[in-house]
Parts: structure tokens; C-alpha cells; sequence
């Protein structure tokens, strides 16, 4: 599809949901762009009694700014098309949002553009951020991309770099991407604002995947290495949490660091010396700093101790699915 790169009065319809994209939607609008409408999620029930009407993010921040709203539950609804057609938009602008039909992303003159956590084609689909710090990646960063039928598959507009420290959270970089990426995003749409635009098709040879994160895919397996342990503590944390079973209860790991100087044991032997856990890997020891037994708060690793009430020296053997006791 041609585009008309050098439209200077742009009209823009933002979608988006979490709170992840309301930075970029403030950006927009702060920087001069006309956002002539917002496409979110619709509203749900839950709380207490389940009488709370909770709504998204981004339709919080849009009524704020006194910008119209649509939250349609079908994208592919006739009475959604027809209200998308009437706010006459150049370009649709997507930031964590759904993932959308041609008809609704091929609908604007100008196109789609997505804003993805990743350097595409690295890290392409839903968990670009766990999986980068899951994968213990060292740097990461934003793209700006016109959407095309194939998921996270069209042509880049705009990319920035960011790294990422060895002791970050994808919460760290989670927070840090979101205003990262908003300006990146206001950047790109000034690019097309002037008509100063090069786009880049992506590589074949550098594509990489980022599958949606269930809280299963939190479950440790201590034959790994220990720095994929803490990769993996890091890279669930805050959600949905790196776990294992003790008694058939999940005990979560939010923190910890590795020790390799330690003497190796069987993988999974747990060890209570003086006032701290440890865990043995493959090839060294996972320290737990902060836990969290199933339904009792997140405690550092002194207060888990306390509760728990073990004697010194070895405690225990982790396996996939349980732990065996030492007697």
C-alpha cells in the first residue's frame, strides 16, 4: 500500500490498554499530534463481590484528556468498523493492545504502526521484555513498525537501544521501556510528520521468539546452571514468579544471586547455613534473598527461615515436582 509519508496534520487513533501504554499516549498528545480517538479493552467486573467496574488504563488516561473511546469486543463488529471509519484517521497507532485483523490495521491511508518492547526481529510476539531477561540479554530495546499480515513481521520505522543491568526485574525494564518507548514512538511519528522516513525491512536471519508467559513457565528445574536461575527468578519477577514445590505447596523465589565457589552437590539439595538458603544447580548454588510460601506474604529469606523452623545443614531434595525430606 502506498503511503503519503509527508502529511503534516496527522489524525491519529491510539490503541492501546495497560499502563504500559499510557506514556506514549500522553506523549502524543503533549507533543501537537491530533488523537482523534482511543480503541482499548472493554470494561470489566471484579472486586470484592464482584461489583467493581474495572476499567483499562488507557480508557482512564483517554477520558482524562476528553478523547473519545471505543471498546469493542469483536474487532471484526460492523458498528465498531463503522465508528473506526468515522474519526477519518490517517494512522492507527498500537501499543500494547490486541492483536488486530486486516481489516481494522489495512483501514487508515497511512497504515498501522505497532510499538513493540524489542529490537525486531528479536523477541517477536507477546513476552519481549521476560524473554529478554529470562535469556539474560544484556541489552534490549523499542521498535516502531508499520503492522503487515504476519505477526510482528513489518517493516521498521524507528528503533533505540536500552540495556539492561544484571540485577534488573522485567518490572525494572518494564517501567523503564515505558517511557522509553513513548518517546521513541513521538520521534518515529515526526519522521513521518516530515516525510523523513527509510524504512527497513527485517532479517530472516535474526528472528527470535517471545511466546506468551503462563505461570507454569516459572517453575525451576535446578539441573539447570545457576545463572539461568537467576535469569529466571529475575525474568518472572513480578509476574507470574519463579517457584518450585515444597510438600506439594508452591514456595515462590521474587530475589536471589548465585554462588559458584560453593563445593557442587546434587541439583535441588536445599541447605540452611546459619541464616541463609541455598539451593544447589548443576554448576554452583542459587542464594534466595526474598520468598513467599503459598498463601503467606513475600518475606525475606531470615523471616522463611523462622517460619519454617529447620534444623542446620540439609533440609531437603528439590526435584521437578516435589521435595523429599531429609528425617
Amino acid at each position: 500500500m502506498d503511503r503519503d509519508l509527508k502529511n503534516k496534520d496527522l489524525r491519529i487513533v491510539f490503541m492501546g490498554t495497560p499502563e504500559f501504554a499510557v506514556p506514549a499516549l500522553d506523549q502524543l498528545v503533549e507533543s501537537g499530534f491530533s488523537v482523534v480517538g482511543v480503541v482499548t479493552a472493554t470494561d470489566k467486573i471484579g472486586g470484592r463481590g464482584r461489583t467493581t467496574v474495572i476499567t483499562s488504563a488507557v480508557k482512564d488516561r483517554a477520558l482524562t484528556l476528553n478523547i473519545p473511546v471505543l471498546q469493542p469486543e469483536k474487532l471484526r463488529d460492523p458498528a465498531f468498523l463503522e465508528a473506526l471509519k468515522e474519526w477519518n484517521a490517517d494512522l492507527f497507532v498500537v501499543v500494547a493492545f490486541r492483536m488486530l485483523p486486516e481489516i481494522v490495521w489495512s483501514m487508515p491511508p497511512l497504515g498501522t504502526v505497532n510499538l513493540h518492547g524489542s529490537l525486531l526481529p528479536a523477541y517477536r510476539g507477546a513476552a519481549p521484555i521476560h524473554w529478554a531477561v529470562l535469556n539474560g540479554e544484556r541489552e534490549t530495546g523499542v521498535t516502531v513498525f508499520f503492522l503487515q499480515h504476519a505477526i510482528d513481521t513489518g517493516d521498521l520505522l524507528y528503533q533505540e537501544h536500552m540495556a539492561i543491568g544484571t540485577e534488573e526485574t522485567s518490572g525494572d525494564v518494564y517501567d523503564r521501556m515505558m517511557q522509553i518507548g513513548s518517546r521513541a514512538l513521538v520521534r518515529a511519528m515526526n519522521m513521518i510528520r516530515s516525510g523523513n522516513v527509510q524504512l527497513q525491512p527485517q532479517t530472516a536471519e535474526k528472528v527470535s521468539h517471545a511466546p506468551k508467559i503462563f505461570p507454569e513457565t516459572g517453575q525451576l528445574d535446578f539441573h539447570w546452571p545457576v545463572h539461568k536461575l537467576v535469569n529466571w527468578v529475575r525474568g518472572m519477577n513480578p509476574y507470574p514468579s519463579a517457584w518450585f514445590l515444597l510438600d506439594n505447596k508452591i514456595v515462590k523465589i521474587h530475589t536471589a544471586h548465585a554462588d559458584v565457589d560453593l563445593p557442587n552437590e546434587p541439583p535441588g539439595m536445599m541447605v540452611l547455613d546459619h541464616k541463609t538458603l541455598r539451593i544447589a544447580a548443576s554448576d554452583g548454588w542459587l542464594i534466595p534473598t526474598e520468598l513467599q510460601m503459598e498463601g503467606r506474604k513475600r518475606v525475606p529469606v531470615l523471616d522463611f527461615l523462622n517460619g519454617m523452623n529447620w534444623p542446620q545443614g540439609t533440609v531437603g531434595q528439590i526435584t521437578r515436582t516435589s521435595i523429599e525430606k531429609n528425617t
